[in-house]
């Protein structure tokens, strides 16, 4: 495992951007009954999502919540030396989105920037990779974009998957600062298991072909073609409830952390379900674990973010936060991160 303790790293702000489309899952036909739609509310949480119109991508969302981030900290954008955008959605197979991100906000061309391909647990890695380079480089000031917009990767006829996902983008932005409080995280990947969250056709490996397209009926109510994302359910549920809980006791432990000193958890907001069942395998109290499944569903790499944003946004700009988040997903790759919030800029939601 990657145990990681960084210095001299602080959070300056978050914010999120969310489509102003909002669909509700009690209008969307692949439910039998009311009784299957009831049941699937009871099981998962979700009740409406945010969805992207046709040609809004990823990038805007992020750009969006960059543009409001750095106005309100009054960030002089010349000094901003390292942009990560952290996606499974990115506008182009290349160039890598973070490039385009680069300009389009009038960063510096002295400015590193390069994307990482991950999902659920893509905020826990991006944080820790540019904390990791700003401590290393002294770099002063960086910017993390982290979203997705999976909508677009999952089938219609799929009640499997869709009614499950909606997208939103993030910034949060890092200084190097001496007096910050030390990150601390670990992060972990089982790729023998990359099966059960997956997209078959498309890539390098099975490149699209017409057999793409071809719709696919694999049991009642899920229906998909072959550039529609997989998401094996049982063996997802199996994963998330033990490794999550797992690696948050191993930060706890390996650091010496006092788990009651943390004043709030934000996990990767998959399905109340497998959430709850984290939250009392780890024996947290309800009030420290918030949650946005109800109106934002899964918003993959978004969601630790975006649930910082919507829940905690007076709190985070008018106090101190000790905070553990944990992500966990496509991969499979997940991670927990240890971090304080201290006084910082919380944007109001953004819907683009």
């Amino acid at each position: 495992m990657s145990y990681q303790q960084i210095s001299n790293i602080r959070i300056d702000g978050i914010a999120a951007c969310v489509p102003s489309r909002c669909e509700e899952n009690s209008t969307l036909n692949l439910f039998n009954s009311s009784d299957e739609y009831e049941k699937f509310v009871a099981t998962t949480g979700i009740e409406r999502r945010h969805v992207v119109e046709p040609g809004m991508c990823t990038s805007d969302l992020c750009f969006a919540a960059a543009e409001k981030l750095l106005s309100e900290l009054q960030w002089d954008r010349t000094e901003i030396e390292c942009l990560i955008f952290v996606s499974q959605t990115p506008d182009y197979k290349l160039p890598a989105t973070a490039c385009i991100l680069q300009s389009r906000l009038g960063l510096s061309k002295e400015c590193m920037s390069f994307d990482i391909a991950l999902g659920c647990s893509g905020w826990i890695y991006g944080l820790t990779t540019i904390s990791s380079i700003l401590s290393a480089s002294h770099i002063q000031k960086g910017l993390l974009l982290v979203g997705d917009t999976v909508t677009v990767t999952k089938s219609p006829l799929d009640k499997s998957t869709y009614p499950l996902f909606g997208d939103a983008g993030t910034a949060t932005a890092v200084s190097y600062n001496k007096d910050a409080a030390d990150i601390r995280a670990c992060l972990y990947t089982d790729g023998a298991n990359y099966e059960a969250i997956m997209i078959e056709d498309g890539g390098c490996r099975n490149p699209v072909n017409p057999a793409s397209f071809e719709i696919t009926e694999y049991e009642n109510g899920v229906k998909r073609n072959k550039l529609q994302s997989i998401l094996d359910g049982s063996s997802v549920f199996t994963f998330g409830i033990s490794k999550a809980p797992q690696c948050v006791n191993n930060l706890i432990e390996h650091f010496t952390i006092e788990k009651d000193s943390i004043d709030y958890f934000i996990f990767h907001q998959a399905n109340m379900l497998m959430n709850e069942k984290i939250r009392t395998k780890l024996k947290l109290p309800e009030e420290k674990v918030p949650y946005i499944l109800k109106d934002f569903g899964n918003s993959s790499s978004a969601s630790i973010p975006l649930t910082i944003v919507v829940t905690l946004k007076e709190l985070a700009g008018d106090s101190t936060l000790k905070m553990i988040a944990c992500g966990f997903g496509v991969g499979l790759s997940w991670g927990a991160i240890a971090f304080e919030l201290e006084k910082i800029v919380c944007c109001k939601l953004i819907e683009l």
